[in-house]
Parts: C-alpha cells; structure tokens; sequence
C-alpha cells in the first residue's frame, strides 16, 4: 500500500488547490497550473501561450526580471516554467521554510506582470533565436512535423513554439486578450509537494490568488483524426531523423496503460527490442527508441532515431519487421512481465522527487478534476492481458494507418 497525504480544496472564486504533505523531507515543490496550452491558439497569435510563459519572468511592479529570480534562487530554490499544448506551468522549489515567498513570487508573476512593450520587443528577439535554434536541432524538429503530418487539420498538431512571422507580430493588446480569455481561476491549479500543510497551502493560495476573478472558458473538444500521410523535408544534415507511428490514447482511455506495457518493451529503454536490434546487434543508430504521450481527445504512438541516409532504409526495414512482429505474434510473457515491473517501478521511484509528486497532481487535476491513486493506475497496469496488447498493436501498428516524417539528404519520394 502506497501512502499519499492528499487533499484538494476549491476556493471561494473556483481555483482548486491540491497539496500532499510529506514530513520526512525539508523541501516544498509548488507549481501554478494554468489550463492552457498551444492548441487553445489562433491562427494569427501561434505561439503567444509561450510566448507569454516567457514575458511572466519580465517583471512586476514590485520586482524586477532579476529580483523575480534572486527571490527564490538566493534562497537555495530553483524557480522555472513550460508550455505544453494543453497546459501551462509556473513552478518554484525551495525549502519548505520558504513556501510562503514562492507562493508570493508566483502569484506575482501571474497577476501582476507588467507585460512592458520595451520587454515585449526584446523578448520577441529571444524566441525568434529559439526558433532558429530549435530549427537547427533535426532531431527535435523532426516530432512537430510528425505530429503536423499525422494531425494535419487539428490544433494538437501544432508546433508549441510558433513560428517567426506569428511571434513577430504579438502585441500587448494580443497578450492581454488571451490572458484575460484563458487565465481564469476555472482552469488554474495550485499544486504543492513537500513539507507542509495543506491548510497553510490554501491559506496561502487564497491570500495570493483568492481576487482573481473572470468568466469560465470552454475549449472545443474534438478528437484528432489520423491522416495516414508522411512527409520528408529535404536537409543537408550527416543523418537522417525520423519518426514513425500513429494515433495513440488520450488521457481518458485505457489503453492508454497497454500502449505504455508495449512502448517499453519496443523502443521505451535499453534493454528494449528496437535498442538491441538496431543499436546493439547491428550498430546502424546512436539514438532508437520510443514514446506515448496522451492528450485529452487522444494520443500519439512514434518511433524516433537518427541514422546514415545510407542506412535509413534498412533501420525503417527494421523498424516496420518488429512492429508487424508484435501484430503478429505478441509479446513474450516474460516482457510483458518485466515491463509491468518496469512501469510500475518508474512511478513508484518518481515518488522520491517532490516536483514529480507535485507535476503528477497537477497533470491530474487539469486532465480529471481530481487526482487519481498511484494504486488504480498500478492495477490497470496488472491488469494488462496479453488479449489487450493483440487488440491495441493491430490497431496503432496497422501500416496503413502509420505516419512517417523525416528529415535529412534524402530524395522526394523516399518515403
């Protein structure tokens, strides 16, 4: 039995708070959680979710871009963000000793930010340089232009970060607007680990969130649908990167849990067939392996690695050989056994690190509501038959419906 001290609590204006108290440790971690993220965007304003995750470091009326960072760093802590495509996060740790400085410096940052049109421009430059950064890294370029091919005609495609020409033309007005839209306390979280009480959480977030006021937002729900396309970008790199994979599970979904058993035994780590096979046994890649990652409608499946154009075909070869294995004949029960011990121990052993107790909680409460028990989701995980992997396998490994992208010095109809 897994112990886990939490409580969740809704303020008077609907922002929830949800906390675990773990007195063993000296630190807090808390992280102010914002439903929102790149598919909730326009076409005109792409990218301005992060964009405005960058601009709420800028400076308040009572601290400086500086004094926001030496606040908590001086003190030992760290003090981060990130955007996703369904939510954002504003995150400190520090010593539990100083909860209440971190709940002050975020809060801060989140209702007060001055959103200066000087720092605007200088901060448009900074990440129109991470776009050209991020354009330069093939390997990591390579998973938006797969999820664009594979969800063609909906906002879970999107790239989080934008694009040059949309950043570019972001203004105060345009930031205010969406913050006002999307900001509301329906879709903040307030999410605590660590050292402290739930009680001194919640009267901490009602001092510093409790007057934020504004009308609910509904985001249009609709469930992505697979374009069976591919898609190669012609690129004078040394190897060729790629990813090959399909519609997945969202959040919601069971299978989603028997997609993570298979996930782990193809590509999910070393001992994986994929990392053998092409790695190990063969030599053809430094980097193969595999990722699920779900959203609220749905999800995606890929396999990703990098390798010499002259070897491209055969690591793809390769690659369709074990998918179409598992279709065809499973997976052994001594995998299936060793991976359900695998992820199970990967979300026991996240348990150690109080910014994952609190990252998990406010995953939760954004995708559900409420937080759901390590336990239920270890049980469907032991529930995991051999029957459910034949039926989610030929359903994401079915080549008719596989996405390919990939970029490298390659010729138009390689793929």
């Amino acid at each position: 039995m897994i112990v886990q001290n939490i409580e969740v609590t809704t303020l008077p204006n609907g922002i929830r708070v949800v906390s675990e108290t773990v007195p063993y440790v000296q630190s807090v971690s808390v992280g102010l959680w914002v439903g929102v993220g790149s598919r909730d965007e326009s076409e005109p304003v792409r990218g301005i979710t992060h964009f405005i995750e960058h601009m709420l470091f800028k400076g308040t009326p009572t601290r400086s871009a500086r004094t926001i960072a030496e606040e908590i760093e001086s003190r030992g802590g760290m003090l981060n963000a990130f955007t996703d495509k369904e939510y954002t996060c504003y995150y400190a740790k520090a010593l539990s000793e100083h909860v209440e400085i971190v709940m002050d410096v975020l809060s801060d940052m989140l209702i007060h930010s001055l959103l200066d049109p000087e720092e605007i421009a200088r901060e448009k430059n900074v990440v129109l340089e991470e776009i050209k950064r991020y354009k330069d890294q093939p390997e990591d370029t390579v998973h938006d232009i797969f999820a664009q091919t594979l969800w063609k005609n909906h906002p879970l495609g999107r790239p989080i970060i934008g694009t040059s020409r949309t950043v570019s033309s972001l203004t105060r007005e345009h930031i205010q607007e969406y913050m006002q839209t999307h900001y509301t306390p329906d879709k903040i979280v307030v999410s605590v680990a660590g050292n402290v009480t739930h009680a001194e959480v919640v009267e901490l977030a009602n001092r510093f969130l409790g007057g934020i006021t504004g009308p609910p937002y509904r985001r249009r729900a609709r469930k992505p649908q697979p374009s069976g396309n591919s898609k190669t970008v012609r690129r004078r790199t040394e190897q060729v990167h790629f990813c090959l994979g399909g519609q997945g599970f969202g959040q919601k979904e069971d299978d989603r849990w028997v997609l993570t058993i298979i996930d782990s035994v193809l590509g999910g780590n070393m001992s994986s067939r994929l990392f053998q096979e092409i790695r190990e046994k063969r030599g053809l890649a430094y980097a193969i392996g595999s990722y699920a990652v779900s959203y609220s409608e749905g999800g995606i499946f890929a396999v990703h690695g990098g390798t010499s154009p002259q070897t491209f075909s055969q690591v793809l070869d390769l690659t369709m050989k074990e998918l179409e294995n598992i279709r065809q004949n499973n997976l052994t029960e001594d995998e299936v056994t060793k991976s359900k011990t695998q992820v199970r121990g990967a979300l026991v052993l996240s348990l150690e690190n109080m910014s994952s107790r609190m990252m998990r909680m406010g995953r939760s409460m954004i995708h559900f509501g409420r937080v759901i028990p390590l336990e239920d989701i270890l049980q469907k995980i032991n529930a995991v038959t051999h029957d459910d992997i034949a039926r989610v396998a030929n359903q994401v490994f079915d080549s008719s419906n596989l996405t390919l992208a990939a970029i490298g010095p390659l010729e138009r109809d390689a793929v």
